[in-house]
């Protein structure tokens, strides 16, 4: 993609465009929250600006039969789910797919859940802030299970935090009951993937993630 037409050079850059966005909740000791992997370039980035903590949610996509690239649903580490409806419908699939895909799901997510709680103990969520932030959305489905799972641990506010993303899904997003606010600068006349959104749009490790949570669990402990 040709640099001119991106946004973005990179996840550090959006971060520290999002940041001065967010700079109005640093009164609140927010707590931002990361969707692995790229999510947590980018809310690293909003943390180091606001001096806050930094945590994960990890959700897993409901993959649809025949086409793992497309999204059915949500499932999150507690186990709270959100189906696409109308894709299930329109798809003809199974409850038994359904429950079959959220247990396998379910059990990748324990493996990475188990890398990244070994180095970032979970920061309690109730009765905070909460900035949730992910590198961009498409159809929000893993947005929109993370914003649930902080609602269920007792989030006081919930913030979403992207790059950038299409009309329909920001608005769906800004609309849910839960959300006091959904930031997104960017929103394309024609939108057709996040990483139309970058110009590096490289793909963060795991081991990336762990060291950038490593070192919020380290400052976590100088401010104690």
């Amino acid at each position: 993609m040709d640099s001119r037409q991106a946004p973005y050079q990179d996840r550090s850059a959006a971060g520290k465009a999002l940041a001065r966005l967010l700079a109005k909740y640093s009164g609140d000791r927010p707590v931002i929250v990361g969707l692995p992997r790229g999510g947590v370039a980018v809310a690293a980035e909003i943390a180091r600006a606001l001096d806050a903590d930094l945590d994960v949610i990890v959700a897993g996509k409901l993959r649809a039969p025949y086409n793992p690239e497309l999204a059915i649903g949500a499932i999150t580490e507690e186990g709270q789910v959100y189906l696409n409806s109308m894709a299930i419908r329109s798809l003809h699939i199974k409850e038994s797919y359904i429950e079959e895909e959220k247990k396998a799901r379910l059990a990748a997510m324990k493996e990475k859940l188990n890398l990244y709680r070994a180095v970032r103990k979970k920061v309690p969520l109730k009765g905070r802030t909460v900035i949730i932030v992910d590198d961009g959305l498409a159809t929000g489905s893993t947005m929109i299970s993370a914003i649930q799972a902080a609602h269920a641990s007792g989030a006081k506010k919930i913030i979403v935090a992207v790059p950038g993303g299409p009309a329909d899904t920001i608005e769906h997003i800004q609309n849910m009951d839960e959300v006091t606010e959904a930031i997104c600068p960017v929103v394309p006349d024609l939108f057709f993937a996040v990483s139309q959104l970058y110009y590096d749009f490289s793909q963060v490790e795991d081991h990336e993630v762990i060291g950038i949570l490593r070192e919020f669990q380290e400052n976590g402990r100088k401010r104690a």
